[in-house]
């Protein structure tokens, strides 16, 4: 079997500090957006703040980043960190799914997807600041 070929760049791996700050950032909005019940907003930045956390986590573990045309070669790259996070990165996937809900798809964006989205990328962001250490 051979090993799948990611579009990637190195990065030092004192650098994933610029990538938690960003997902630090989008959170921050996301609390934001929640309160003033803006739920794009609270979509898009919690996608961000997912992509912005696997970004740290694996400039900090690998020193690298995706960047490839789809996220969900990082979603794939993240399995070869050095523990088992099946669970994680199932989590990621579906924030990720949820992007073209929020950013392309002609219909609302409604307060129950916000929610949603939310949930799930608290859980993921949280996760990921939880081993950035």
């Amino acid at each position: 079997m051979t090993a799948k070929k990611f579009k990637g760049q190195t990065v030092e791996k004192g650098d994933y500090r610029i990538f938690l700050k960003k997902a630090e950032d989008f959170y921050s909005i996301t609390q934001q957006a929640r309160n003033s019940e803006n739920w794009t907003a609270v979509g898009l930045n919690a996608v961000h703040c997912a992509i912005s956390s696997c970004d740290a986590l694996l400039v900090f573990y690998l020193g690298v980043r995706s960047t490839g045309e789809s996220h969900m070669q990082a979603a794939e790259l993240l399995l070869r960190l050095p523990q088992d996070i099946s669970g994680e990165i199932a989590t990621f996937k579906r924030i990720l799914a949820k992007k073209n809900i929020v950013a392309y798809e002609n219909r609302e964006f409604r307060q129950s997807d916000a929610l949603e989205i939310l949930k799930l990328t608290e859980r993921f962001y949280r996760w990921a600041i939880s081993n950035l250490s």
